[in-house]
């Protein structure tokens, strides 16, 4: 099993301990606040993904074949929700990060239980992620 997908299974378990959304949003704003802080420098408009509501930033290094990303949101729930994706494909692979599919997301229900806006930029920050390692990918081969 890919490291990818063994991350997503442990966030869908994490997700399935809760028996509501205030729960899940709650934890949600925790995963955000251990989110390591973003580094100023890498707080410039180049790096803010278009599509969401709120200002996301999102910077990606890649460092021995594996992109290594870091992020930072001025809205606590945003902060959230890329803190779980950085955690899905974060130390990964171009290739690995390209193929995998994001299903874990339908299956812990955030995209239904978001604002549409905010389901918008949660495709906007999956869109923003498979872009860095397509350029990674090419920038390889």
């Amino acid at each position: 099993m890919s490291k990818i997908k063994e991350r997503q299974e442990e966030i869908v378990d994490e997700f399935s301990m809760f028996e509501d959304w205030m729960q899940r949003y709650e934890y949600m704003i925790e995963l955000g606040k251990t989110l390591p802080s973003l580094d100023e420098q890498h707080k410039k408009e180049e790096n803010i993904i278009k599509g969401c509501q709120s200002r996301v930033w999102l910077h990606a290094d890649l460092e021995e074949d594996k992109i290594k990303f870091s992020a930072d949101s001025d809205a606590i729930i945003t902060k959230g929700i890329i803190a779980i994706l950085i955690r899905v494909f974060s130390n990964q692979s171009p290739k690995d990060i390209l193929e995998a599919d994001v299903n874990f997301i339908d299956e812990i229900g955030l995209k239904e239980h978001l604002s549409p806006t905010r389901a918008n930029g949660l495709v906007s920050m999956i869109k923003q992620l498979k872009n860095y390692a397509l350029a990674y990918q090419a920038k390889l081969s």
